[in-house]
């Protein structure tokens, strides 16, 4: 009975001992692979100041994979005007364009090019990079691909000139320190950007597949006085009408008052 105890006991210590060995493993071994993702300025504040921001987005990755870093609104849908000729001479609206599952905001990183960087179906299945967002955002009408190749890199332009897409190789700096992965970039927050939420994503990339993610958010946010006419302009229209024109008005004596210190025009 003794030796039975015995080898029961023995049973449980082998096996304890072999469960400790194999947490310890799993976690040495996610440890190495663990990506993490940070935001130094996760909640913007749009006060009556507000002209845009900075975030800085850093964290740790392998020191052997490349990365791709990717800030993005929700998918959304934007009704813009087609411009034509009309009768060969005016350029007039002939027209609307829809575009939907377009995100009003993004802007993607990579430590190198992302075509080179992963497969075609990796990029479309993550949406990274423009001509991965060219195959995912549906343009009604543009029924031919080069129609809407046309109409995507109009868009492109419009909102990179909005200063709400964004595009870049290289910028994204990574480095090896200890046996990690450093990355960081720094980008311009613009105050075309409007409030909300954002996803703020990293992918780790090795042999052209997505191997690891992580991801956190940037809220943007009106207070103050910027809220309160923001709500007023949405609840009360008339009286947010009448604050306008008081403003206006307000603004236009103020600077009459300036000039005529100054001895008026000579």
């Amino acid at each position: 009975m003794k030796d039975f105890k015995f080898q029961i006991s023995n049973f449980k210590l082998i096996a304890a001992l072999l469960f400790c060995s194999a947490v310890l493993l799993l976690y040495s071994s996610s440890a190495r692979a663990e990506l993490t993702i940070n935001a130094n300025h996760d909640h913007i504040k749009i006060d009556f100041f507000y002209n845009g921001s900075t975030v800085s987005v850093s964290g740790v990755s392998d020191p052997d994979v490349d990365l791709i870093v990717k800030i993005s609104s929700a998918d959304g849908y934007e009704t813009l005007k087609q411009k034509g000729k009309v009768a060969g001479i005016l350029w007039m609206n002939v027209g609307t364009l829809e575009f939907k599952e377009a995100p009003n905001f993004y802007s993607v990183h990579s430590t190198k090019n992302i075509e080179d960087m992963l497969e075609k179906g990796e990029a479309d299945k993550y949406v990274l990079g423009y001509p991965a967002l060219e195959r995912h955002v549906e343009i009604i009408p543009a029924a031919k691909a080069e129609e809407k190749d046309r109409w995507f890199n109009e868009f492109l332009k419009y909102k990179e000139s909005s200063k709400l897409y964004a595009s870049s190789v290289g910028r994204l700096s990574a480095q090896s320190k200890a046996g990690k992965g450093l990355y960081c970039i720094k980008l311009d927050w613009p105050y075309q950007a409007p409030p909300g939420d954002y996803i703020v994503k990293v992918y780790a990339v090795k042999n052209k597949k997505v191997v690891e993610k992580a991801e956190t958010k940037v809220f943007v946010e009106q207070v103050g006085i910027v809220k309160r006419l923001s709500g007023m302009a949405k609840d009360s229209g008339a009286l947010y009408g009448i604050i306008s024109i008081i403003a206006a008005l307000g603004a236009g004596f103020g600077v009459s008052l300036i000039f005529r210190k100054g001895g008026g025009a000579h």
